[in-house]
This record gives structure tokens, sequence and C-alpha cells, in this order.
């Protein structure tokens, strides 16, 4: 049974997290997710779970590696400055193939920088921002309600490959209020799989450990991961599409943004612009192939983020330099207003035409050619 509520994004991420079983928390106050470490405060204890407010980022992600090592559904959060603190943490949770749950509220950089939105830590999210050879799947929600959906899915992602799950947000996203649904509360117990560590009682010991000594046993290690990870990629690719059937100017846009550019897609498609928006709900794994069957519709690609460009990369490596791409970014908290980017595609879909059609009258003069 669901229940419709008034919040914001940084309380509605907590709540749906305790109701997708999430019983232990670890957090450590920094601007703009502060709000889901006081909700946990409160809310954990009323759902029978444990919260601690840590010394440090690092004890934080250190204390969700042992929550998780013990069965229970595990999670931290943090902002910028605070994720790259536990970025040491996350690369042993994946070493040693452990399900946990890490929320990125991002606020401007680098540095301290600020506490305004951004997205300039999608290559820390997407490449692996730790040490080592490791993936994690990476969620961008763009709305509070979608926001709830993929924190319970981000549990069950976890659990289901024995890794972390980054839900990738902004300060925007995190302090906006909307109307969500509310899932019903999961019961979820305690896992009793093979690898949890219980307590012997009888049995074998069992061993979790991210130091593997050996050269050929850590190169086969990698090698079982790095297969882990093409299921991922050929199971979980999410994305949305809007008005893309048809369209000859794709805009690439995720979370907050992507909000913005739905509006100017449909202002464009107005004015007469064969536009279309396509929007990566996994980052990683990416819809690399979604974007290069759109690369060969298409006569030009644009991606809205707001950083100096990072998703960009991938698009480009999508679009394996099919198509022109161009990229409108902002950064240090800046933000995007619907006018300033239907300008942009309105620039972009010009010299689109002009290229186009030079092309066409060189072909054309090409062949007339004896």
């Amino acid at each position: 049974m669901t229940e419709k509520r008034l919040m914001s994004g940084n309380e509605a991420m907590a709540e749906a997290a305790i109701r997708a079983g999430c019983r232990c928390y670890f957090g450590y106050p920094i601007t703009p997710q502060n709000e889901v470490t006081a909700y946990m405060a409160r809310r954990m204890p009323e759902a029978g779970g444990v919260f601690i407010q840590s010394e440090s980022e690092l004890a934080a992600i250190n204390m969700v590696l042992g929550a998780s090592a013990a069965g229970c559904r595990s999670m931290t959060s943090s902002s910028s400055p605070g994720i790259s603190l536990k970025q040491e943490g996350i690369s042993y949770i994946a070493a040693m193939e452990l399900p946990a749950v890490i929320a990125n509220i991002m606020r401007g950089g680098p540095g301290l920088g600020n506490i305004a939105p951004s997205q300039s830590d999608y290559f820390q999210a997407v490449k692996g921002g730790g040490h080592g050879d490791y993936r994690q799947i990476v969620l961008g929600p763009s709305t509070v309600q979608e926001l709830v959906d993929l924190t319970v899915c981000s549990f069950d992602l976890a659990d289901e490959y024995r890794m972390p799950v980054v839900i990738l947000g902004d300060g925007l996203l995190g302090q906006m209020m909307e109307p969500v649904s509310m899932p019903g509360m999961r019961h979820v117990e305690i896992k009793e799989e093979e690898w949890v560590l219980s307590g012997c009682r009888g049995r074998a010991p069992r061993l979790l450990r991210s130091l593997i000594l050996d050269p050929g046993d850590l190169a086969a290690h990698n090698l079982h991961l790095q297969e882990k990870y093409r299921r991922v990629a050929a199971r979980e690719v999410r994305f949305e599409s809007v008005f893309t059937d048809d369209a000859e100017l794709i805009v690439v846009a995720y979370g907050t943004p992507a909000r913005v550019c739905r509006a100017a897609v449909a202002a464009c498609r107005e004015k007469g612009i064969r536009a279309g928006l396509i929007r990566p709900i996994t980052l990683w794994p990416f819809p690399r192939e979604e974007i290069s069957r759109l690369a060969s519709q298409a006569s030009h690609i644009l991606v809205v983020e707001m950083s100096h460009g990072q998703m960009v990369e991938d698009v480009l490596l999508s679009a394996e330099f099919r198509v022109p791409v161009s990229f409108f970014g902002k950064a240090g908290g800046l933000t995007f207003h619907i006018d300033e980017v239907i300008r942009k595609m309105e620039k972009t879909n010009q010299k689109s035409k002009i290229k186009n059609q030079k092309a066409k009258s060189k072909k054309q003069k090409h062949k007339s050619k004896p």
C-alpha cells in the first residue's frame, strides 16, 4: 500500500531506504545532504535499526562495510568532498563483493567548493573513484519520486550483484519538495548467505578480504569481477526517451538539468525543431547502444550537464564520432534556465542545418563534374 506525502528529496530518500529494509545507516554531516542524517537519526531507531553519526566519513564507509559483511542492508550518504573521503572504503567493498548503498548529493567543486548543486562528480562515480579496476552501479534520479523509487531499487541491485550502488543526485534535488508516493514497509531479514559473517556455529569459517597477495589469485579475482560487471551492463541499463523517434537534434541530460531540457525540447518542437531528449537513468551502465542508435538517425547531439564536460565523454564514445556532439555546461553551483537551453538548441540546430546544406551542395557539385 502506498501513501502520498510532500517531502524534500533528502528526507524522501531516507524514508525510502528505511522502507526498502535498510536497518543500518552511518553518516557524517555535510551540506546539502544534512537532512538525510537528521532524518535517519530520528527514524532509524523507530524502525528498529541502527543510526550512528560517525566521527568521520572514513569511519562511516567502513561501518557500512562491517554491517554489510554481517548481512544487514546498509547505507551511507554524503556530498562531494565527503564522498571523496569514502573512496578507499568503497574500493574495499567492491573487492569484497559486499552490497552497499552510497548516496552522493553533489555540491559545487573542486575542493570544498560551495553548497550549491552541481554534477561535477560524474567521473568519480561512473569510473570508480577509488583505486583498482572496479565498477559500481550509478543511478541518476531527476525527480523526488524517482529518487524514492531508485533508492528502493538500489538496495535490490546491491544485493543481487553484491556490489556498491551509488545514488547520484545534486543539491537541488536534495532540497526541493515534491509530492511522492511512498511504498509500503518491507520486512527484510538479516541475510544468511554463504558469504555472510554471522559466527561459525559449528560450520567452516568464512573469510571476506580484499588483500590477495598472490598475483595469479588477484588476476583471477579481477576476471571474476569483470564478468559480473559485463552481466550488469547487459541487464541493467535504464534510460528515458522523449520525442526521439523522428528527432534530428538529440539532447542528452540527466538529473535535474534533464527536467529543464524536457521543457526546452517541448518548446523547440512547437517551433518546428525536431528535437528529442534521452535521459540516462543508469549512468553506469551507460545507455551506449541507445545513443549509438540515435547517432545513426540524428544530425546533431547536444549534451547538457552541470559540469565542464564529463558525461559528454561517454556520449562521444557512444556516438563513435558518426555525428557532431556539442556541449553546454555550467559549474560552480550555477543551474540552467529553460530560455538559455532553448537558445543553445536553436543555435545548434541552425549550425547543423548550415553544415548539412554545405555538405549536400558539395556532394551535388562533385556529382555534376564530367
